[in-house]
């Protein structure tokens, strides 16, 4: 275990913690806001019971401060995801620290999707992730992990959705970074690098990749030939699929995620196939503003897929 998720720390020249290793838990619904808004509190409180009390102490604001999230706060973070009823995107940021790598943050960007300005636009989505320290599942353990993942995903009308070791950082402070980061990321190709606002607008019904956990909704899984059609081209050692409720379901790669560090280890032939089997409905990510270029990018899903 310990060989497959590496500890990374990336400072600045300050000597600030720009961004380290952890775990990403991300879900993007084909859904507006509306229909989904008390399930994604309930999803909130779920992992605010599971983490450390006052592990999410601030939170940004409509006019981009960070505050403190204290008592009315959270009254504001309450009324912003459930009672607001106005609007075409809903956006929510939550983390433990004000700037730099916190250890625990939950994003969320809900959409209008029958607004104006989605109306016609398939890609659009209403995505959310929760970021955890490597710390978390080392303490608790994978089965804790996954169960915590499954709770939350029952609640969610998703279409796709992941957990995976990942480098998490506050939003956009890994530019300053970009070659240290892509470096980090071209070794471990297992290593997510979440981008919940980007994937969250174009990912549509599509799939990011292939993880650790997967999770596989409608109308996606429809697509790729349903659940008995998913467990026979995955009928691997190691692998499993289980259901989430009679359309949804879960593949796990590994009893252990695995960061996939390719100067020590060959890529497991789970996440060679898993990929293999989400190609034809990959969502291809776009490149702006990535710390890589489009042939790096291009790289890195090949290999992934040999």
């Amino acid at each position: 275990m310990s060989d497959s998720l590496p500890v990374i720390r990336l400072m600045n020249k300050h000597g600030d913690l720009v961004a380290r290793d952890g775990l990403a838990l991300c879900f993007f619904m084909r859904h507006s806001h509306r229909d989904v808004a008390d399930r994604v509190w309930s999803c909130l409180e779920k992992y605010r019971r599971a983490i450390p009390p006052l592990a999410l102490g601030w939170y940004g604001a409509d006019d981009g401060d960070m505050l403190p999230l204290d008592e009315a706060g959270w009254t504001h973070i309450r009324q912003q995801i459930v009672e607001r009823a106005w609007g075409g995107e809903w956006l929510v940021d939550l983390s433990e620290l004000p700037g730099g790598a916190s250890d625990y943050h939950f994003g969320y960007d809900g959409r209008k999707l029958d607004d104006p300005i989605f109306s016609r636009d398939d890609r659009a989505t209403s995505g959310l992730c929760f970021l955890f320290p490597t710390e978390y599942l080392v303490t608790h353990g994978p089965e804790h992990f996954r169960t915590l993942a499954l709770e939350i995903a029952r609640e969610l009308p998703f279409s796709f959705g992941y957990a995976s070791p990942a480098l998490i950082s506050s939003s956009g402070a890994w530019f300053s970074l970009r070659k240290q980061v892509q470096e980090v990321l071209q070794r471990y190709l297992g290593l997510d690098l979440p981008r919940l606002g980007d994937t969250s607008r174009n990912i549509g019904t599509r799939a990011r990749g292939a993880y650790w956990l997967t999770f596989l909704g409608q109308p996606l899984l429809s697509q790729l030939g349903g659940r008995e059609i998913v467990e026979q081209q995955l009928d691997l050692s190691g692998v499993s699929v289980q259901a989430v409720d009679e359309e949804r379901i879960l593949v796990t790669l590994g009893e252990w995620p695995e960061a996939i560090d390719t100067e020590n280890h060959a890529i497991p032939l789970p996440y060679r196939e898993m990929t293999r089997v989400l190609e034809p409905f990959l969502h291809e990510e776009e490149v702006t503003g990535l710390p890589w270029d489009p042939i790096t990018l291009r790289l890195r899903s090949h290999r992934l897929r040999r």
